[in-house]
């Protein structure tokens, strides 16, 4: 079983010092030295729209300034590492909700603005199961109580239920609904069953296997660790012990020889890659920390 080294650690914090967005730099010094909650979220608001949504860059794939479903699930995740009330987010998903009770995975006010190959506007305003089913799990995990809530939770519940095909990030989606879901025998029922989807399809990166679903680089089939990112998630029993243990031991050696982690997704333009690499470096580290590797 490989750990960090104290020198690992040391290098991954003076990575995100020298790289790192401010909004990084205030996340690390508050996830592990303690430090106070108000810098992150004085950071976290310059990305906030009157809307109650969230863009800006938040999430570096998207350039644009408007509000953006899976920009705003960054700024819950951040809001809910400080322990702070998602005030608004309801409202803004609420009202960019299609008819189909799900929210579109790219809002169409991104068209005119730079933005990742992968990020299309559909010709057609519809629900997306990836951002949808994320966002509840983030507000179920916030302890956020509304009755759009409970209406896109059964938009979410419909499409997983239904489920016969996926890809990895759509069940990673799922994962982050089914771990939050107050039905805990509903959502156990549902995640074995997305877990049979990932593993019968070789949706996991184990060793040299896995089936790479048109459209996606092979890079991006996510590794046991990524969809168990805690002991605690129900992706957890997908994965025996010693795969799971061989995905830590990847994730440790993954750490670059300046002290960052970085995303296997394309840099598909400069500023992305530090900006993802900041985040991801924290990202892993949680990881690590959450399974007793350092």
């Amino acid at each position: 079983m490989k750990t960090l080294t104290e020198e690992a650690v040391d290098r991954a914090e003076d990575f995100v010092w020298r790289t790192a967005r401010i909004l990084d730099r205030r996340r690390y010094d508050l996830l592990f030295h303690d430090g106070p909650a108000e810098p992150v979220l004085a950071a976290l608001a310059a990305y906030r729209n009157p809307d109650g949504g969230y863009g800006n860059a938040l999430e570096p794939d998207g350039r644009g300034p408007g509000s953006q479903p899976v920009t705003t699930l960054t700024a819950l995740h951040v809001l809910h590492e400080a322990s702070a009330a998602p005030d608004g987010v309801v409202e803004y998903l609420e009202s960019i909700t299609a008819e189909d009770g799900g929210v579109p995975f790219v809002h169409p006010n991104i068209r005119d603005y730079p933005r990742a190959p992968w990020w299309q506007v559909s010709d057609t305003y519809e629900g997306s199961l990836l951002p949808t089913a994320n966002l509840i799990g983030a507000l179920w995990q916030a302890g956020v109580t509304h009755p759009w809530i409970d209406s896109a939770a059964d938009f979410c519940w419909t499409r997983i239920e239904a489920l016969t095909t996926t890809h990895p990030y759509e069940a990673l989606g799922c994962v982050g609904f089914l771990d939050n879901a107050p039905d805990r025998s509903r959502a156990e029922e549902s995640a074995a069953r997305v877990g049979r989807l990932v593993r019968d399809n070789g949706l996991v990166r184990i060793g040299a296997d896995g089936t790479v679903p048109e459209g996606y680089n092979p890079a991006e089939l996510h590794a046991p660790h990524e969809y168990a990112s805690t002991p605690a998630s129900l992706a957890r029993a997908w994965f025996t012990d010693a795969e799971l243990s061989a995905s830590l031991d990847d994730l440790v050696d993954a750490q670059h020889d300046d002290g960052g982690w970085r995303v296997r997704w394309e840099s598909w333009t400069p500023a992305t890659e530090y900006e993802w690499a900041g985040w991801f470096t924290i990202e892993s580290l949680r990881t690590l920390k959450a399974y007793d590797r350092w």
